[in-house]
């Protein structure tokens, strides 16, 4: 799995995003879908965002790529849908020399967004619909630099950090506690309580540049590991546990002695031939984790053994990225270096059968990150090489007449690919050499995403989430 990021240097601010779809230059043209990886543009021809695809759309840099992050739960409330948002998180930099990293905690504030309506309630009648949707189109392009006429508000906290970041999680339960995966070998406990709250008070004091890097000592240290590695996950069920793994197959467990320290078992799990490239815990039995690997595998396990419960080839090349379904605990994602990705129940799972619920091979390069929607039991985003950010629905099938209605109401031929999966939510482009996505867990429907030239923080408008007992900010 190719991980790392070539010849690392400054990121430069994409002033415009990409997107799947093309607008037409001449009116009477019929729409044509684009597909990524299929379709070739002709010279002199780019991809220009359509801005109403989003309910919010916006990006930010920080200097050094960061080929990790982790959105960080606060106070602002459970459950979030009206703008602004307010967002905190927590990234690692792949700076091009070893002293030039840090760890950044970041508070981006104001941003902004608009909810819109999925089909229009007239399409092309007396053109009052159109000509609405032209001005406001016109209005999002003329601010598409700074995000909207009131440009997001970031702010940042930097802590030096010896060696890039490979990886960075924020525990669940305290969120301003971080385990960082560096590629010196070391794996570091941090406890950020202190940045967090200086930016939770803070709304004038903007900073992005490096003038304000601290220096600051964790928790704690270990250098157990026998390789530097990528895997680590901290359990939702058990505050302060944790499993980290490492380029030589070996899987340690992080038990907490107090608040601030831990005991760290010398003796690893051990299942997997070659890299551990992913861990996630069961959401819903305490002492169960996974495991994905280079040797095409991915390991259940219970930590009470140390060896597999069950062990499920999963593909011939190697599985990159896992994800264990939050909200439907029986369901397991999987990312591999192939470009394809698997969902498994694991209800299923026996002796020489394999659970296999859907797979998908629309990617054309290795998934990067794979990640279940925190609200939506069937949706899922993925990530991959080939600089898309997908997002899927399981539960959508392909409905012919639901079509037809839809071509007759907009009063126009809409000439999609058909061998396009039904399930395909969402193709978001713009970003390089995308490494990671996470869903906001308290913001439904946002999803905030890293790749060599930044973030973007986005929220599709055909992304919905149905909360019950939900009520608006």
């Amino acid at each position: 799995m190719a991980r790392g990021l070539k010849n690392p240097k400054k990121a430069k601010r994409k002033v415009k995003k990409k997107e799947s779809g093309e607008s037409s230059a001449v009116p009477t043209m019929p729409a044509k879908v684009w597909q990524p990886g299929v379709d070739n543009l002709e010279e002199g021809e780019e991809l220009q965002c359509d801005p109403t695809a989003y309910n919010s759309l916006h990006a930010f840099h920080v200097g050094w790529p960061c080929l990790s992050f982790d959105i960080v739960r606060d106070t602002l409330g459970l459950v979030r849908t009206e703008f602004p948002h307010t967002l905190y998180c927590v990234a690692g930099t792949q700076a091009e020399k070893a002293s030039w990293n840090s760890i950044g905690i970041f508070k981006l504030s104001k941003l902004s967004g608009k909810r819109r309506d999925l089909v229009p309630e007239k399409a092309g009648g007396d053109g009052s619909d159109m000509e609405d949707e032209s001005d406001e189109s016109s209005d999002e392009e003329e601010n598409e630099e700074n995000g909207g006429p009131n440009p997001p508000v970031l702010q940042i906290r930097k802590i030096a950090h010896e060696g890039c970041v490979n990886r960075i999680r924020a525990m669940t339960q305290s969120p301003h506690i971080c385990a960082s995966w560096g590629d010196t070998g070391h794996v570091q406990i941090w406890d950020f309580s202190s940045q967090l709250n200086s930016l939770a008070g803070s709304e004038t004091d903007v900073s992005t540049g490096g003038s304000n890097l601290e220096t600051q000592a964790p928790l704690m240290k270990f250098g157990g590991h026998k390789a530097e590695g990528y895997a680590i996950d901290w359990s939702p069920l058990v505050p302060g546990r944790l499993v980290s793994g490492d380029c030589d197959s070996h899987i340690h467990l992080w038990e907490p002695s107090s608040s601030a320290t831990w005991n760290v078992d010398s003796t690893p799990f051990d299942g997997h031939d070659l890299s551990v490239e992913d861990l996630q815990w069961s959401p819903s039995e305490r002492d169960v984790f996974a495991s994905c690997s280079v040797d095409g595998t991915i390991a259940i396990w219970d930590i009470r053994r140390k060896k597999p419960a069950a062990t499920i080839k999963a593909n011939k090349a190697d599985v990159n990225v896992i994800s264990w379904n939050r909200v439907a605990s029986c369901m397991l994602a999987s990312g591999s270096d192939d470009g394809t990705f698997t969902v498994r129940d694991l209800r299923l799972l026996k002796p020489g059968e394999e659970p296999v619920v859907a797979h998908f091979e629309y990617h054309k390069r290795p998934i990067t990150s794979i990640e279940w929607s925190p609200h939506e039991a069937s949706t899922l985003a993925v990530t991959s090489e080939d600089n898309q950010l997908t997002i899927w629905d399981l539960s959508l099938e392909r409905d012919e007449e639901e079509e037809a209605e839809f071509r007759a109401r907009m009063k126009e031929q809409v000439n999609a690919p058909e061998d396009l999966p039904p399930q395909l939510l969402f193709v978001h482009q713009g970003q390089k050499d995308l490494k990671e996505l996470h869903w906001h867990t308290q913001i439904p429907g946002m999803i905030m995403s890293t790749g060599s030239d930044g973030f973007n923080v986005l929220m599709p408008s055909n992304v919905e989430s149905t909360i019950p007992g939900a009520a608006e900010d």
